[in-house]
């Protein structure tokens, strides 16, 4: 891709912000729609959580093979097709007359946005190529996210009260057509001088295994044993399967040797854990604030500012302490407020106090503010530049995988503790074991960021990066010569 003035490179970031933020929005606004939808579709808990995970299930099945396929075909390509799929499924989420065909349009959705995010970093990856640049830019990407936390709520919330929950769906529209526009005329074509080459075994096992596990997960509560088991039995042999065939392919859908990186392997499975307590978190205040307190959708949503604000304000900051301290002190500051805000709610039930729930909203902004920028930046650091889409398709898929098992665990954990009582009566008690699965998942965040940023990570990195230099066999491969690559430290 040719060298591009900084005024255009500024303009690349705003289109590729542009993607990721009609999808950020789609899952903000839809949590706010979730008790309108519920009543509308006559939906259960089971219903509502696939109405977001058949999203996020699909969008993580499919974007490694999305960024692969950018890398070989063209990324703006792949970029502008899924621009188009992803608002096509968004017109028709909003004529779903019923749950199965919203559902169904919402897999539709997943197909375009997983063509969106990792493409979309991918491209902000060659277009900035000296790394304090791209930490700053990672940092505005990921300030988009508090963007949509903002916005998404109120925004959201004021057309399911005077539209409709059909009306959230209409937001992508506009959106999207001007992202298609801005990218056909001011982003450059890229692609991978090698790219890989397609891996359908490797592609069907990770589809496998992501939409056995997230199925046996949500219906665990309503389904008898024999039902579900067959499908958990399937998640394990997908994954053992994988962790088997992908290693002995020459060039794999999810190359092993960079989980030898330390910092890799903490950005992902930090990825998955502070998305999952995001998805959980969004799942259990909105159905706390419309079930239990019976606010409005457009009253929810202003609820939810403590959190998007804190979040929007500390994306940026946390970009910046990258690029001049490296991702330990903002993965740190994330753990720590994650983990003290789902605190405030298993010990002290936070949400029946006005004070304390403003205080748990705030904490746990701080925390997902400070989060996303630094897994972007290590994910993507030290990692073969001619493979950038399918090293930032790791860090998507990791978050993506992160808030469905999120919607999923925790809503099968109310499910189970609901029962049959109404969500006024059970609410609070039933939600208290879901809390406590959001600490441990901000622990999770803590305790890598120690283990997984220090100078014995840091040489893992280092020898990860070698073997990649040389172009080290997988097991069960041959030697082969090593080919000119560029890399990136």
């Amino acid at each position: 891709m040719p060298e591009l003035s900084h005024r255009r490179r500024l303009l690349v970031l705003a289109i590729c912000c542009m993607s990721l933020l009609i999808v950020s929005l789609d899952n903000t606004v839809l949590n706010v729609a979730l008790p309108s939808m519920r009543q509308d579709l006559r939906a259960d808990t089971a219903g509502l959580q696939w109405t977001i995970d058949a999203y996020t299930l699909v969008l993580a099945s499919l974007l490694m093979l999305a960024g692969s396929t950018a890398d070989r075909l063209g990324r703006k390509r792949v970029f502008m097709a899924g621009l188009v799929v992803f608002s096509l499924g968004s017109l028709l989420c909003s004529l779903a007359p019923n749950l199965e065909l919203l559902i169904a349009a919402r897999t539709v959705q997943a197909v375009g946005g997983s063509m969106l995010n990792p493409v979309a970093m991918s491209i902000i990856t060659n277009t900035f190529t000296d790394p304090r640049e791209r930490a700053r830019a990672i940092g505005v990407w990921g300030a988009v996210v508090g963007i949509s936390l903002a916005a998404g709520p109120l925004v959201g919330g004021l057309l399911v009260d005077s539209v409709g929950w059909r009306s959230i769906f209409w937001l992508n529209l506009p959106v999207g057509a001007a992202a298609l526009l801005l990218t056909w005329r001011y982003v450059p074509e890229s692609r991978a001088p090698r790219p890989r080459r397609p891996d359908p075994v490797g592609q069907l096992l990770v589809i496998a295994l992501f939409a056995s596990l997230t199925y046996a997960i949500i219906e665990a509560p309503h389904a008898a044993p024999a039902a579900v088991l067959p499908f958990a039995l399937l998640a394990a042999a997908a994954l053992i399967t994988l962790l088997r065939y992908e290693p002995r392919r020459p060039e794999p859908l999810i190359d092993l040797r960079f989980f030898r990186s330390a910092p890799f392997s903490g950005a992902t499975v930090i990825a998955v854990s502070a998305f999952a307590s995001l998805a959980g978190f969004l799942f259990l205040s909105t159905l706390y604030l419309q079930e239990v307190r019976g606010l409005s959708a457009l009253q929810a949503g202003l609820w939810m500012l403590p959190l998007a604000v804190p979040a929007f304000l500390c994306a940026p900051v946390s970009g910046r302490l990258i690029g001049t301290r490296g991702p330990r002190l903002p993965l740190l500051i994330a753990g720590t407020a994650m983990t003290a805000s789902a605190l405030l709610f298993a010990l002290l039930d936070a949400e029946t106090s006005n004070t304390t729930l403003f205080l748990g909203y705030v904490l746990f902004g701080i925390g997902f503010g400070f989060v996303n920028a630094p897994i972007t930046n290590t994910a993507v650091s030290g990692m073969p530049r001619t493979q950038a889409g399918v090293a930032a398709a790791v860090a998507s898929t990791s978050r993506q995988l992160g808030q469905t098992l999120g919607v999923a665990v925790i809503g099968a954990v109310l499910a189970a503790g609901m029962g049959t009582s109404s969500y006024t009566t059970a609410f609070t008690a039933a939600a208290t074991p879901a809390w406590w699965i959001l600490t441990a998942c901000g622990t999770t965040v803590l305790l890598l960021a120690l283990l997984t940023t220090g100078p014995w990570a840091r040489a893992t990195a280092e020898r990860t990066a070698q073997r990649l230099r040389s172009g080290e066999p997988r097991d069960g491969e041959r030697p082969v010569s090593p080919r000119p690559h560029s890399f990136e430290r």
